[in-house]
């Protein structure tokens, strides 16, 4: 059991500790606060849309007598991060786990692709990721306890043409992850990488493509996705790839080079309707 969200007096090891999810509102991050809601955690919730926020808080509150606070906040503006953590601090909110969920990707070929988009994308799935575990990870270190959940993709273990900048930033969540981990050994402050394949959630329909045949067998729901990824933060685990399927691709990615991979990623992001 990690040491740093272990609470002596309730089996659950996030009861009781307050825990700040970004992208909220839908999908993997709308599945980590119902499953830490009835774990008995504190939640603050982190979305561009204050009304669907306020929503599942409200639904949290009911089914499940949490604390739940509601915060929008586009993450994709630059220094958005800084003034979310800013506005923790007046209101004497203390975040023991931080989750950085908030990410998006776009389907099609670089070069036709916007700026702004390019642009965006970084922002929100690398640096705003940066710098939310920047202002709050000091706090974790002098109290000698916290955690950090970044959400990257199985998409950070391989190239992926069609895909290439959102690739390149889960990529960068994984280093980055890896790197933080060990800066903080022996510090009782966990990292953790979450690493889903595919799931079904409002991703597809941002990133531009269909939603994801019921026939992939890498594709696994939210809810399972989080379950998994909360039993292996409670071990002290690293690296969070849930599913046999994609475990086993990420194993194989390793064995060959690169300029390989990359080949055979695009062919089946290619078959996969990505091409445009």
């Amino acid at each position: 059991m990690v040491p740093s969200v272990t609470a002596s007096s309730s089996s659950s090891p996030f009861a009781s500790q307050t825990v700040l999810i970004t992208g909220a509102s839908a999908g993997i991050g709308k599945a980590f606060a119902e499953a830490l809601a009835a774990r008995g955690a504190r939640l603050v919730l982190c979305a561009r849309k204050l009304d669907r926020l306020e929503t599942l808080a409200q639904n949290l509150r009911d089914r499940h007598a949490s604390t739940v606070f509601a915060v929008a906040c586009d993450l994709e503006q630059p220094g958005a991060a800084s003034e979310l953590a800013a506005r923790l601090t007046e209101q004497a909110i203390t975040v023991d786990v931080l989750i950085n969920n908030a990410g998006f990707g776009a389907a099609g070929r670089f070069h036709r692709q916007t700026p702004d988009l390019v642009a965006s994308m970084t922002q929100l799935n690398c640096i705003a990721l940066a710098e939310l575990t920047h202002a709050l990870l000091p706090d974790m270190l002098q109290r000698r306890r916290g955690g950090i959940i970044n959400v990257a993709s199985v998409a950070a273990f391989v190239p992926t043409p069609l895909m290439a900048t959102y690739g390149a930033t889960k990529a960068y969540v994984l280093s980055f992850s890896a790197a933080l981990r060990e800066e903080l050994r022996g510090s009782h402050v966990h990292v953790m990488a979450l690493c889903p394949g595919p799931v079904p959630t409002e991703f597809q329909a941002r990133a531009g493509y269909a939603p994801l045949d019921s026939r992939n067998l890498a594709a696994l729901p939210a809810e399972r996705v989080v379950a998994i990824a909360l039993a292996d933060f409670a071990r002290g685990r690293f690296s969070c790839v849930p599913g046999a399927v994609n475990r086993l691709q990420t194993a194989l990615a390793g064995m060959l080079p690169l300029t390989w991979i990359a080949a055979i990623s695009a062919r089946v992001l290619r078959g996969r309707g990505r091409d445009f």
